[in-house]
């Protein structure tokens, strides 16, 4: 079932003034990092620049994720501008990610191109997705479902897997570290004549784990169990991928990928009524993306895309080590695409995306089983001098929800070479998941789907070797969906809340200081419920109003490298109502490389140096410290 959340009290912005001044203080320093300025698809749906996008957007490059020695997308999304990551233990565990103040559901997922996540939840299994299968992620601020339909009201992820080029190249990598940790990958990538190239690799990841929740008989109902604090929940994963494409001799691009991932994490506890008796709660699950698509240009002037594609996503719970829950869901989609040169400066992108959402086989009872939605997209780009202008709109046709219509506008302003001003505003619905309407004595069939206007303002510069943004925002949602308490059954129920106001501040800045790389990330968020009641001006949950990173690396000799990151976040709230208050944390994180040979490196970090002990969400443990040795290949 859907881990969805509560609501808690507001904090008024001006509290912020500190961390924001100290953000603001960094973009006046005089040096900076090398200008690198990465080519994305994920804002407009077409290439552009990071510096020519009007959207606030982060590439994370495979280079960061091997210097960060992330050993999980939760360590990796960890200090992102605008994300709260929230976690129900340790690697494996469930975990949520809330863009812009946002649901966990209101971020829409792509892995090479393709919505992924389960049908049921409506979420993304990120805890599932190995690091070292990934090539570079795209991550787009603020809302896209003008261009990508329902779910894309927070933002939109992407995770790009890697390509082939016309050298043959192999990879490893091995390692151990604490809780038991042992990990493994491999990759081969190379061409194939005749203008093909393909990408393989698999990954293995091994861990004891700590006991994921923190408890007592008395709090049983918080984590599902009663922990028992000398069993470890453990995990085990193994993925693999393999993307291939060709360049045919009639002009046309093909490309065939696929993805596969495959978990299975314990959850270990005793029964409220047993305390002495142990029981093993293990959880198996696998997504599955596959898909295939063609790239034509059938004149100077215009390029169109189709593409196929099937994400699956199945899970399975067990219980004394029988079966007691089953959902397994699949995603068929089909997209075409066309992208039109009116002139310089002057294009348009239209096409439609067809999608069917079904529950292939479950253990619970849905109303429902399936539903099919078409969408329609049109966007304009262009350039004017040193102004820029984005237009979007997207029609989204239902089975269940009838007719919705979202827009976007975006305009950018080059104040100098290097400053740009840019502002937006766009609107964004979300369609309630199958938990939301069928999960028994949770859902509510009456639901109606989520909507949200979005303005955006912001500035971003370019230093002689560096870069910095600042943003501030502000999202009204109308109908949002969230656990509603029973005062009389004690049960929870998804019910359409009247509003939710989310404003927000986010400061980013790289610059070269002393030797250092130094990359500084500042958030300040006020997301609060707006419904008339009992609730009103309650945070909403899980999100802390204060937040910051700052990671410094740098080289100490031709072979010996290292770096810290270190993460601040204030108090937050959980529970309806602001029930559970968690308090505020500071994380750092050591690490260092040493570069045997121009092939072979060897890395060592230590994660949560100082064993801080503290929670993102109520009643579930974070990683302690731990120690950690990676060796990598690669020719």
């Amino acid at each position: 079932m859907s881990h969805r959340c509560y609501s808690y009290r507001s904090t008024p912005l001006w509290r912020f003034t500190p961390l924001l001044s100290l953000a603001v203080s960094w973009a006046h320093a005089d040096d900076g990092v090398p200008n690198l300025d990465p080519v994305i698809i994920t804002a407009t749906r077409i290439p552009e620049t990071v510096s020519d996008s009007l959207s606030p957007v982060t590439v994370i490059t495979r280079a960061d994720i091997e210097r960060s020695q992330a050993q999980t997308l939760f360590d990796l999304f960890r200090g992102q501008v605008g994300m709260d990551v929230s976690s129900y233990g340790g690697p494996g565990q469930g975990m949520s990610v809330f863009m812009r103040g946002t649901d966990a559901d209101h971020v829409l997922v792509l892995v090479d191109g393709i919505k992924i996540g389960s049908v049921t939840t409506g979420q993304a299994a990120f805890q599932d997705i190995p690091v070292e299968l990934i090539d570079h992620i795209e991550i787009v601020r603020g809302p896209r479902s003008s261009l990508y339909g329902s779910e894309a009201i927070g933002g939109v992820i992407q995770i790009f897997t890697k390509k082939g080029s016309d050298t043959f190249s192999p990879t490893l990598s091995t390692g151990v570290g604490s809780y038991g940790t042992t990990l493994g990958s491999a990759s081969l990538s190379g061409g194939m004549g005749n203008g093909g190239w393909y990408s393989g690799g698999v990954s293995g990841f091994d861990t004891t784990g700590f006991p994921a929740c923190h408890g007592t008989n008395a709090n049983f109902a918080g984590c599902g169990v009663t922990p028992d604090p000398n069993i470890n929940d453990g995990y085990h994963n193994q993925s693999g991928r393999l993307r291939m494409g060709w360049h045919l001799d009639n002009g046309m691009d093909a490309e065939v990928n696929w993805l596969h991932t495959s978990g299975t994490s314990q959850y270990a506890g005793s029964a409220p009524v047993s305390p002495y008796g142990l029981y093993n709660y293990p959880m198996q699950t696998s997504q599955q993306v596959l898909g295939a698509s063609l790239t034509w240009n059938p004149t100077t002037t215009w390029q169109t895309l189709w593409r196929v594609a099937q994400n699956q996503d199945d899970s399975s719970n067990f219980y004394n080590n029988s079966l007691s829950g089953q959902f397994n869901t699949t995603r068929n989609s089909a997209t075409w695409q066309n992208t039109l040169t009116l002139a310089t400066g002057q294009t348009i992108v239209a096409g439609l995306d067809d999608q069917t959402d079904e529950i292939t086989s479950a253990t619970t009872a849905y109303g429902l089983t399936s539903r099919a939605n078409l969408g329609l997209f049109l966007q304009y780009l262009g350039q004017f001098g040193p102004q820029e202008l984005q237009l979007s709109a997207r029609r989204d046709i239902n089975q269940q929800f009838g007719t919705w219509t979202t827009g976007s506008a975006a305009w950018g302003y080059a104040l100098t070479e290097r400053v740009k001003f840019t502002t937006s505003y766009g609107t964004a619905f979300k369609a309630p998941t199958f938990n939301d309407l069928y999960y028994p004595g949770y859902g509510n069939p009456n639901l109606r789907p989520e909507t949200s206007g979005s303005f955006d303002a912001g500035l971003n510069g370019k230093l002689d070797q560096g870069d910095w943004s600042l943003h501030a925002y502000e999202t009204h949602i109308n109908n949002l969906i969230e656990p509603y308490l029973n005062p009389v059954t004690f049960a929870y129920s998804a019910l359409n809340i009247n509003n939710a106001l989310i404003r927000g501040v986010e400061a980013t800045y790289g610059t070269q200081l002393w030797g250092w790389s130094v990359r500084a990330v500042g958030d300040l968020l006020d997301a609060t419920d707006r419904t008339a009641g009992a609730t009103y001006g309650s945070y909403l949950p899980r999100r802390a109003p204060q937040s910051g990173s700052l990671s410094l690396d740098r080289p100490f000799s031709t072979v010996w490298s290292g770096g810290t990151t270190i993460r601040a976040e204030s108090a937050r709230y959980d529970g309806l109502g602001n029930t559970y208050r968690m308090g505020g944390f500071t994380t750092a994180d050591l690490r260092a490389e040493y570069r045997i040979n121009p092939q072979w490196r060897l890395q060592g970090s230590v994660m949560n140096l100082l064993n801080k002990d503290y929670q993102t969400a109520y009643l579930y443990n974070q990683m302690g410290r731990g120690f950690y040795l990676t060796a990598r290949y690669a020719p």
